[in-house]
C-alpha cells in the first residue's frame, strides 16, 4: 500500500502560481484510502484554491477529475481531453502517478500535490520498476516530474555527475541518466531555468524515525 499526505496549501499555491488553468487530478486507489488524494480531497483542495485565488484577485480556473489509478495508461488516457485543456496538472497521486502522467503527456506541466510517505510491498510476482522512494518531501514539481532520488543511482539533487555518458548512467550503462531525462523534459517545457535552482541536502529523517514504520489514524480508530 502507498501512503501520502497533502502538501501544505502555501506550497501548492507556489507550485501553481505561473499557471491559469489547472486540472486537479485525484487517484481513486491508494491515496483515497489514506485520505490524501481521492475525489473528496480533490473537491476540498479545489475549493480552497478558488477562495485563495479570489482573495488575491487572480484569474485562475480549477477543473476537477479523479481516475481509478494514475499509474496505468488506460485510466489517465480517459481524461486526456481535460489534461490537454489545462496549463498544468496538479496530481494528488503518489510520486509514481505524477511521473506516469509526466511520461504519458511529455508536453504538459505536471505538479505534485502530495508528499508520498510510505510504500508497502506487493506480494504478486512480476517486474517492478522503482519510480518513487517515498522520501516524504516531493521535489517532482522542480524536476519536471522525474524523480532524481529514485531514478539517479547517486540520488543527486543538483544535476548530473561527471560520469554520465551519452545520456546513460555510469553505474549501469543500460539505465538512462535521470538528470539527462530531467534536462530534456525541462527543455521541452521551456523551463531550463529550474536547473539553476540549488536544492539543499535531503533531510532523510523527515517522516522517518527508524525501524518498521506504522501509520495510525487516531481520528479513525474505534
Amino acid at each position: 500500500m502507498i501512503k501520502a499526505k497533502q502538501k501544505p496549501l502555501a506550497e501548492i499555491r507556489a507550485l501553481i502560481a505561473p499557471y491559469q488553468k489547472i486540472l486537479i487530478l485525484g487517484c481513486g486507489t491508494c491515496v483515497t484510502i489514506s485520505f490524501a488524494g481521492g475525489e473528496k480531497e480533490v473537491g476540498l483542495l479545489a475549493s480552497s484554491l478558488r477562495i485563495a485565488a479570489g482573495m488575491d484577485g487572480l484569474q485562475k480556473t480549477f477543473a476537477e477529475a479523479t481516475v481509478q489509478r494514475q499509474c496505468e495508461w488506460e485510466f489517465i488516457d480517459a481524461v486526456a481531453d481535460q489534461i490537454k485543456r489545462a496549463d498544468a496538472v496538479l496530481s494528488l497521486a503518489c510520486g509514481i502517478g505524477v511521473q506516469a502522467l509526466a511520461e504519458r503527456y511529455p508536453d504538459k506541466v505536471v505538479l505534485p500535490g502530495v508528499n508520498t510517505t510510505f510504500l508497502g510491498m506487493a506480494i504478486e510476482h512480476g517486474v517492478l520498476v522503482e519510480r518513487c522512494r517515498a522520501c516524504g518531501d516531493c521535489v517532482l514539481g522542480l524536476t519536471a516530474g522525474i524523480c532524481p532520488i529514485a531514478r539517479c543511482a547517486k540520488n543527486l539533487l543538483n544535476g548530473p555527475c561527471g560520469g554520465s555518458q551519452k545520456g546513460k548512467c555510469e553505474v549501469d550503462p543500460e539505465m538512462d541518466c535521470a538528470w539527462q531525462l530531467i534536462y530534456d523534459r525541462l527543455a521541452r517545457l521551456g523551463q531550463l531555468d529550474r536547473m539553476e535552482v540549488l536544492q539543499p541536502p535531503k533531510d532523510w529523517a523527515k517522516d522517518y524515525d527508524g525501524g518498521p514504520r506504522k501509520i495510525v489514524r487516531e481520528d479513525l480508530r474505534l
